[in-house]
């Protein structure tokens, strides 16, 4: 099967171009998706430094692009955007499909460990096989400059992604993130599913906990906006767990609570262009 990218669809915007691809995923054994934002290029030698985008539940590699507008930024920092799909698709699992919050859509950015769902990798596909795919397929990104972010589940992704691999990401940041999945209905649904029904294991893939074991004082601030008027704030999302537990670790968090906003695309478009310059100077510093 066709494990290098194919082009599927292109569309000039901001004077950069995204486009989308398609490939075999050997890690997660089916075809995958994902969309890359090229900004306008000042020479043909130049290479960009790349933002991963992880999306949340229900989405596809096609939300960020689409409804964002981050585009207007990256084009002018000059920073490429990369947008993964949220799970394996394809693959005919029973119960798959069951529910909007697990399966299909929601792969929470984990490796699972029970049989059923071990095709479910996304953590390894968006740590090791996406970067992989890119610096040997793309001349034009520098894959070896790289910062996260990502919306809720993704958000969660992240945070967690960020955090097991402070040599790969430059900088972090996330819109209303599942910061305690281990805590919250969606992350337990998740991950008793996923990993089973070792709790500590689920610790490995939650921000919070991971941070209460956090030791690097070299990390760059974390970058969190969420909206107050989030109907998911108090029982799924809960920032203040992972305010508290950074302050307990001395790791410096800029937690931003936005009056009125919801959890939708809307919110994320209104301050996705201060996330965009957080990740642009952390990635532009020599």
């Amino acid at each position: 099967m066709e494990t290098k990218p194919s082009e599927v669809s292109s569309s000039k915007m901001f004077g950069g171009y995204n486009k989308r691809y398609k490939h075999f995923s050997p890690t997660l054994g089916c075809s995958m998706t994902f969309h890359i934002y090229f900004p306008p290029s000042p020479s043909p030698s130049h290479r960009f430094p790349v933002l991963y985008w992880l999306s949340g539940l229900t989405c596809t590699d096609e939300n960020f692009i689409t409804k964002s507008g981050a585009q207007r930024v990256a084009s002018s920092e000059g920073v490429a955007l990369i947008a993964p799909d949220t799970s394996p698709r394809g693959l005919s699992i029973e119960g798959e499909a069951d529910s909007w919050d697990f399966g299909v859509g929601a792969g929470f950015y984990l490796n699972a460990t029970e049989e059923k769902w071990k095709n479910w990798r996304m953590y390894d596909y968006v740590v090791k096989e996406l970067p992989q795919l890119l610096n040997e397929n793309f001349s034009q990104l520098d894959t070896s400059r790289a910062s996260i972010s990502g919306h809720s589940m993704g958000g969660h992704g992240a945070l967690t992604i960020y955090l097991k691999n402070l040599d790969k990401y430059k900088s972090v940041s996330a819109f209303a993130p599942i910061v305690n999945p281990t805590n919250c209905p969606w992350g337990q649904k998740a991950f008793s599913n996923y990993l089973g029904g070792n709790k500590t294991d689920w610790e490995e893939y939650d921000a919070t906990s991971l941070i209460m074991k956090f030791n690097d004082v070299s990390a760059t601030t974390i970058l969190i906006d969420q909206g107050e008027d989030d109907k998911f704030l108090h029982d799924q999302l809960m920032p203040h767990k992972f305010e508290e537990a950074c302050r307990s670790a001395k790791v410096p968090l800029l937690l931003r609570l936005q009056p009125g906003y919801d959890h939708s695309y809307f919110f994320i478009s209104t301050f996705i262009d201060d996330h965009i310059r957080h990740h642009a100077q952390a990635l532009n510093l020599p």
